[in-house]
């Protein structure tokens, strides 16, 4: 009688990898399906829109208001639907800076940090580059920032904050975030503003809570919202276009 072949150590090893390879797969892939989708308003806010021309290029929507020499790169909230954040984009092209919004990787900006680099390459035009994001977005556009510094004039801060150290940049730096955001963690907030630069503008939107920057729902754990998201977001066009064009 043939004895049963013996299992060695090293094929046991490779098949418990295996398995582990398969569950951490199923789990991403749970994980990055459960995600914040545009809704309805989002989706009317494009119809209703007539002073913006809206077109897609290099895999993000563009927003152009015409005649313009300056722009804004837009990171996504981490599981967030990038086209949650369209009437945003509207609202801020119509002052006249032209809005770019990639889509990221399963929905989360961490992915590709660094996602600016091919449409600032793009747009010979543009003299003025800002880069911004809302939540996760924003820190990942701060990372951008940190490392390319050269490239942009700004960096805008959307219910979020900078991990890396961008202090001693020479780029000018705003934050917004709404007084009713229970999302943000502002333990965080407040110890990483020694990463921006000291004269960075800081400002809170009356009533404004976390999900209210873009178009997708309430989100979980957020303080309730005194003001519409609309209202919200026509603040935030206000106060980009304003620190963008300031001298």
């Amino acid at each position: 009688m043939n004895k049963p072949k013996k299992i060695k150590p090293i094929q046991k090893i490779a098949a418990t990898f295996a398995v582990f390879i398969v569950l951490l797969s199923v789990i991403f892939i749970i994980y990055v399906s459960d995600y914040y989708h545009a809704d309805q308003t989002a989706i009317e806010a494009v119809k209703m829109n007539n002073n913006v021309e809206i077109s897609s290029s290099n895999g993000a929507l563009i927003f152009d208001p015409g005649d313009t020499d300056t722009a804004l790169i837009f990171y996504p909230g981490g599981k967030v639907e990038y086209t949650a954040y369209e009437p945003l984009m509207i609202k801020i092209a119509k002052k006249g800076i032209l809005c770019i919004l990639p889509e990221m990787p399963f929905n989360l900006a961490v992915f590709n940090p660094s996602a600016a680099d091919k449409h600032i390459s793009e747009f010979n035009e543009i003299k003025h580059w800002y880069i911004g994001g809302h939540s996760l977005g924003g820190s990942m556009a701060a990372s951008y920032a940190s490392k390319s510094s050269e490239k942009i004039d700004g960096l805008i801060l959307l219910a979020s904050y900078s991990t890396a150290d961008i202090s001693s940049k020479n780029i000018k730096v705003l934050s917004l975030y709404g007084s009713n955001d229970h999302v943000l963690n502002m333990d965080s907030y407040q110890k990483n503003k020694a990463n921006l630069p000291s004269d960075f503008t800081e400002i809170i939107l009356n009533g404004g809570n976390h999900a209210g920057f873009g178009c997708y729902g309430s989100q979980n754990g957020d303080g309730e919202a005194e003001i519409a998201p609309e209202q919200q977001q026509s603040d935030t066009a206000n106060a980009v276009a304003e620190f963008c064009f300031k001298k």
